[in-house]
Protein backbone atom coordinates (compact mmCIF):
# COMPACT_ATOMS: atom_id res chain seq x y z
CA UNK A 1 0.00 0.00 0.00
CA UNK A 2 2.70 2.68 0.85
CA UNK A 3 4.83 1.32 -1.89
CA UNK A 4 1.78 2.20 -4.15
CA UNK A 5 1.22 5.81 -2.78
CA UNK A 6 5.11 6.80 -2.48
CA UNK A 7 4.94 5.27 -6.23
CA UNK A 8 1.88 7.46 -7.01
CA UNK A 9 3.76 10.79 -5.63
CA UNK A 10 7.06 10.31 -7.15
CA UNK A 11 4.71 9.68 -10.97
CA UNK A 12 3.02 12.86 -10.41
CA UNK A 13 6.40 14.43 -9.44
CA UNK A 14 8.17 13.45 -12.58
CA UNK A 15 5.12 14.44 -14.64
CA UNK A 16 5.39 18.42 -13.17
CA UNK A 17 8.88 18.47 -13.88
CA UNK A 18 8.28 17.41 -17.26
CA UNK A 19 5.74 19.65 -17.87
CA UNK A 20 7.97 22.63 -16.52
CA UNK A 21 10.84 21.02 -18.69
CA UNK A 22 9.03 21.65 -22.04
CA UNK A 23 7.19 24.97 -20.60
CA UNK A 24 10.68 26.56 -20.09
CA UNK A 25 11.88 25.01 -23.80
CA UNK A 26 8.70 26.52 -25.60
CA UNK A 27 9.40 30.00 -23.36
CA UNK A 28 13.18 29.98 -25.12
CA UNK A 29 11.96 29.56 -28.55
CA UNK A 30 9.36 32.11 -28.53
CA UNK A 31 11.87 34.42 -26.80
CA UNK A 32 14.25 33.84 -29.93
CA UNK A 33 11.23 33.95 -32.55
CA UNK A 34 11.04 37.25 -34.59
CA UNK A 35 8.32 39.34 -34.56
CA UNK A 36 5.68 38.58 -37.00
CA UNK A 37 6.10 41.86 -39.88
CA UNK A 38 2.47 42.94 -38.90
CA UNK A 39 3.98 44.13 -35.46
CA UNK A 40 6.70 46.63 -36.27
CA UNK A 41 4.06 49.05 -38.50
CA UNK A 42 1.27 48.50 -35.74
CA UNK A 43 3.31 49.68 -33.21
CA UNK A 44 4.60 52.60 -35.29
CA UNK A 45 1.79 54.14 -35.57
CA UNK A 46 0.14 53.31 -31.73
CA UNK A 47 3.57 54.04 -29.78
CA UNK A 48 5.85 55.72 -31.88
CA UNK A 49 8.73 55.77 -29.09
CA UNK A 50 9.37 52.10 -30.54
CA UNK A 51 11.75 53.87 -33.29
CA UNK A 52 13.78 55.13 -30.08
CA UNK A 53 14.50 51.65 -28.50
CA UNK A 54 18.15 50.14 -29.46
CA UNK A 55 18.45 47.20 -31.02
CA UNK A 56 18.89 45.22 -28.37
CA UNK A 57 15.58 46.41 -26.44
CA UNK A 58 14.30 45.54 -29.15
CA UNK A 59 15.10 42.18 -29.88
CA UNK A 60 14.35 41.83 -26.05
CA UNK A 61 10.66 43.10 -26.31
CA UNK A 62 9.71 41.07 -29.37
CA UNK A 63 11.21 37.88 -27.72
CA UNK A 64 8.74 38.94 -24.21
CA UNK A 65 6.12 40.00 -26.31
CA UNK A 66 5.72 36.41 -27.95
CA UNK A 67 5.73 34.71 -24.81
CA UNK A 68 2.87 37.30 -23.06
CA UNK A 69 1.03 36.65 -25.99
CA UNK A 70 1.18 32.88 -26.43
CA UNK A 71 0.56 32.79 -22.49
CA UNK A 72 -2.33 35.54 -21.54
CA UNK A 73 -5.18 35.95 -23.05
CA UNK A 74 -8.03 38.94 -24.04
CA UNK A 75 -11.33 39.54 -23.44
CA UNK A 76 -13.17 42.22 -25.35
CA UNK A 77 -15.88 44.01 -22.60
CA UNK A 78 -18.59 46.50 -23.41
CA UNK A 79 -18.77 45.25 -27.26
CA UNK A 80 -14.89 45.84 -28.22
CA UNK A 81 -13.38 43.21 -30.60
CA UNK A 82 -10.07 41.85 -29.90
CA UNK A 83 -7.88 42.33 -32.56
CA UNK A 84 -4.04 42.13 -32.79
CA UNK A 85 -3.34 45.72 -32.33
CA UNK A 86 -5.07 45.80 -29.32
CA UNK A 87 -2.96 42.64 -28.34
CA UNK A 88 0.20 44.03 -29.88
CA UNK A 89 -0.33 47.60 -28.25
CA UNK A 90 -0.81 46.22 -25.16
CA UNK A 91 1.74 43.49 -24.72
CA UNK A 92 4.84 45.83 -25.95
CA UNK A 93 3.81 48.60 -23.30
CA UNK A 94 3.32 45.44 -20.94
CA UNK A 95 7.05 44.49 -21.77
CA UNK A 96 9.06 47.04 -22.12
CA UNK A 97 8.21 46.79 -18.13
CA UNK A 98 10.86 43.49 -18.25
CA UNK A 99 13.37 45.06 -20.53
CA UNK A 100 16.87 44.45 -19.08
CA UNK A 101 15.57 41.95 -16.52
CA UNK A 102 15.38 37.85 -16.42
CA UNK A 103 11.99 37.39 -15.11
CA UNK A 104 9.00 36.06 -15.15
CA UNK A 105 6.33 37.05 -17.40
CA UNK A 106 3.68 38.13 -15.04
CA UNK A 107 3.54 34.77 -13.59
CA UNK A 108 0.61 35.15 -11.58
CA UNK A 109 -1.62 37.20 -14.89
CA UNK A 110 -3.85 35.53 -16.75
CA UNK A 111 -6.27 37.56 -18.25
CA UNK A 112 -6.47 41.06 -19.82
CA UNK A 113 -10.02 42.61 -20.04
CA UNK A 114 -10.39 45.55 -22.29
CA UNK A 115 -13.21 47.72 -22.62
CA UNK A 116 -13.56 50.25 -25.58
CA UNK A 117 -13.72 53.61 -23.49
CA UNK A 118 -13.34 54.45 -20.03
CA UNK A 119 -15.98 52.44 -18.02
CA UNK A 120 -18.34 52.21 -14.75
CA UNK A 121 -16.15 49.66 -12.42
CA UNK A 122 -17.76 48.70 -9.01
CA UNK A 123 -15.58 45.80 -8.06
CA UNK A 124 -14.40 45.93 -4.66
CA UNK A 125 -11.70 47.64 -4.36
CA UNK A 126 -7.61 46.14 -4.66
CA UNK A 127 -6.90 47.73 -1.18
CA UNK A 128 -10.34 46.99 0.75
CA UNK A 129 -13.62 48.78 0.73
CA UNK A 130 -16.03 49.10 -1.59
CA UNK A 131 -14.85 51.50 -4.28
CA UNK A 132 -18.75 52.15 -6.15
CA UNK A 133 -19.91 52.77 -9.46
CA UNK A 134 -16.55 55.10 -11.07
CA UNK A 135 -15.25 55.60 -14.10
CA UNK A 136 -12.43 53.76 -14.62
CA UNK A 137 -8.85 53.80 -17.24
CA UNK A 138 -7.75 50.64 -15.49
CA UNK A 139 -7.36 48.24 -12.80
CA UNK A 140 -5.19 45.38 -11.51
CA UNK A 141 -6.76 42.68 -9.89
CA UNK A 142 -4.76 40.29 -7.05
CA UNK A 143 -6.49 37.04 -8.83
CA UNK A 144 -4.59 37.59 -11.98
CA UNK A 145 -6.78 39.82 -14.28
CA UNK A 146 -6.14 43.36 -15.47
CA UNK A 147 -8.76 46.02 -16.97
CA UNK A 148 -8.13 48.76 -19.72
CA UNK A 149 -9.53 50.87 -21.41
CA UNK A 150 -8.13 50.98 -25.28
CA UNK A 151 -9.06 54.83 -25.49
CA UNK A 152 -6.82 55.16 -22.40
CA UNK A 153 -4.10 52.74 -23.71
CA UNK A 154 -3.92 54.73 -27.08
CA UNK A 155 -3.75 57.85 -26.07
CA UNK A 156 -0.91 57.06 -22.95
CA UNK A 157 1.36 55.31 -25.72
CA UNK A 158 1.30 57.82 -28.56
CA UNK A 159 1.80 60.91 -25.80
CA UNK A 160 5.06 59.02 -24.23
CA UNK A 161 6.15 62.64 -22.51
CA UNK A 162 3.20 63.59 -19.78
CA UNK A 163 3.92 60.88 -17.46
CA UNK A 164 0.56 59.07 -17.24
CA UNK A 165 0.42 55.91 -19.46
CA UNK A 166 -2.64 53.45 -17.87
CA UNK A 167 -0.67 50.11 -19.49
CA UNK A 168 2.16 51.04 -17.14
CA UNK A 169 0.41 51.87 -13.82
CA UNK A 170 -1.80 48.59 -13.98
CA UNK A 171 1.11 46.62 -15.03
CA UNK A 172 3.27 48.09 -12.65
CA UNK A 173 0.29 46.89 -9.74
CA UNK A 174 1.18 43.30 -11.33
CA UNK A 175 4.53 43.23 -10.67
CA UNK A 176 4.04 44.50 -6.97
CA UNK A 177 1.60 42.09 -6.62
CA UNK A 178 3.73 39.22 -7.36
CA UNK A 179 5.04 38.63 -3.64
CA UNK A 180 1.44 38.40 -2.66
CA UNK A 181 0.75 42.40 -1.21
CA UNK A 182 0.69 45.27 -2.97
CA UNK A 183 2.40 47.63 -1.08
CA UNK A 184 4.82 49.44 -3.25
CA UNK A 185 7.80 47.01 -2.97
CA UNK A 186 8.04 44.45 -5.80
CA UNK A 187 10.40 41.39 -5.44
CA UNK A 188 13.61 42.79 -5.68
CA UNK A 189 16.26 39.86 -5.21
CA UNK A 190 19.02 40.93 -2.91
CA UNK A 191 17.29 40.97 0.47
CA UNK A 192 19.42 43.98 1.11
CA UNK A 193 17.78 45.76 -1.28
CA UNK A 194 14.39 45.90 0.52
CA UNK A 195 15.93 48.68 3.16
CA UNK A 196 17.47 51.02 0.66
CA UNK A 197 14.54 50.90 -1.37
CA UNK A 198 11.77 51.21 1.48
CA UNK A 199 13.86 54.41 2.95
CA UNK A 200 14.04 56.21 -0.30
CA UNK A 201 10.27 55.04 -1.21
CA UNK A 202 8.78 55.87 2.26
CA UNK A 203 10.81 59.54 2.21
CA UNK A 204 9.27 60.46 -1.59
CA UNK A 205 6.41 59.13 -0.81
CA UNK A 206 5.31 60.94 2.49
CA UNK A 207 6.97 64.16 0.37
CA UNK A 208 4.44 64.01 -2.17
CA UNK A 209 1.60 63.54 0.44
CA UNK A 210 2.39 66.40 1.80
CA UNK A 211 2.86 68.29 -1.59
CA UNK A 212 -0.31 67.06 -2.58
CA UNK A 213 -2.12 68.20 0.86
CA UNK A 214 -0.74 71.74 0.28
CA UNK A 215 -2.10 71.98 -3.27
CA UNK A 216 1.14 72.19 -4.91
CA UNK A 217 2.35 69.83 -8.09
CA UNK A 218 5.91 67.28 -8.67
CA UNK A 219 7.01 65.91 -11.26
CA UNK A 220 4.43 62.87 -10.32
CA UNK A 221 0.75 62.97 -10.65
CA UNK A 222 -1.20 63.59 -7.35
CA UNK A 223 -2.39 60.19 -7.43
CA UNK A 224 0.65 58.69 -6.14
CA UNK A 225 -0.14 60.10 -2.69
CA UNK A 226 -2.99 57.80 -2.70
CA UNK A 227 -1.23 54.95 -0.53
CA UNK A 228 2.30 53.20 -1.21
CA UNK A 229 1.19 50.81 -4.23
CA UNK A 230 -0.13 53.86 -6.21
CA UNK A 231 3.08 55.76 -5.50
CA UNK A 232 5.33 53.28 -6.91
CA UNK A 233 2.60 53.16 -9.94
CA UNK A 234 3.03 56.01 -10.78
CA UNK A 235 6.56 56.86 -9.79
CA UNK A 236 6.38 54.17 -12.71
CA UNK A 237 4.80 55.88 -14.70
CA UNK A 238 6.90 59.18 -14.54
CA UNK A 239 10.23 56.62 -14.76
CA UNK A 240 9.79 55.99 -18.32
CA UNK A 241 7.96 58.96 -19.68
CA UNK A 242 9.70 61.70 -17.81
CA UNK A 243 12.74 60.02 -16.84
CA UNK A 244 14.94 63.22 -17.29
CA UNK A 245 12.80 65.60 -14.85
CA UNK A 246 12.71 62.57 -12.50
CA UNK A 247 16.22 62.30 -12.43
CA UNK A 248 16.94 65.73 -12.05
CA UNK A 249 14.09 66.48 -8.77
CA UNK A 250 14.48 62.91 -7.84
CA UNK A 251 17.74 61.74 -8.25
CA UNK A 252 17.20 58.95 -5.22
CA UNK A 253 13.77 57.43 -6.73
CA UNK A 254 15.63 57.41 -9.89
CA UNK A 255 18.59 55.14 -8.83
CA UNK A 256 16.12 52.84 -7.83
CA UNK A 257 14.02 52.47 -9.62
CA UNK A 258 17.01 52.19 -12.75
CA UNK A 259 18.48 49.34 -10.04
CA UNK A 260 14.77 47.95 -10.59
CA UNK A 261 13.95 48.28 -14.35
CA UNK A 262 17.32 47.75 -15.60
CA UNK A 263 17.20 50.35 -18.20
CA UNK A 264 18.05 53.88 -18.21
CA UNK A 265 15.22 56.21 -19.92
CA UNK A 266 16.81 59.08 -20.14
CA UNK A 267 18.65 57.09 -23.39
CA UNK A 268 15.40 56.78 -25.13
CA UNK A 269 14.96 60.56 -25.34
CA UNK A 270 18.29 61.60 -26.79
CA UNK A 271 17.81 58.96 -29.64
Amino acid sequence: MWFGIFAGAGMAGIAVAARLRARKVRRRKLLATPPPPTWLPILEATLPMIGKLSDEHKRQLFGKMQVFLAEKSFEGCGGLEISEKIKVTIAAQACMLLLGRETGIYPKLKTILVYPHTYQGGRKGMFGGDNGETARLGESWDCGVVVLSWNSVVGGARNFEDGHNVTFHEFAHQLDQEDGAADGAPVLGERSAYATWAHVFNHEYKALVKLTRRGRKDTMDRYGATNPAEFFAVATETFFEKPKQLKTKHPELFEELQYYYRVDPTEWTER
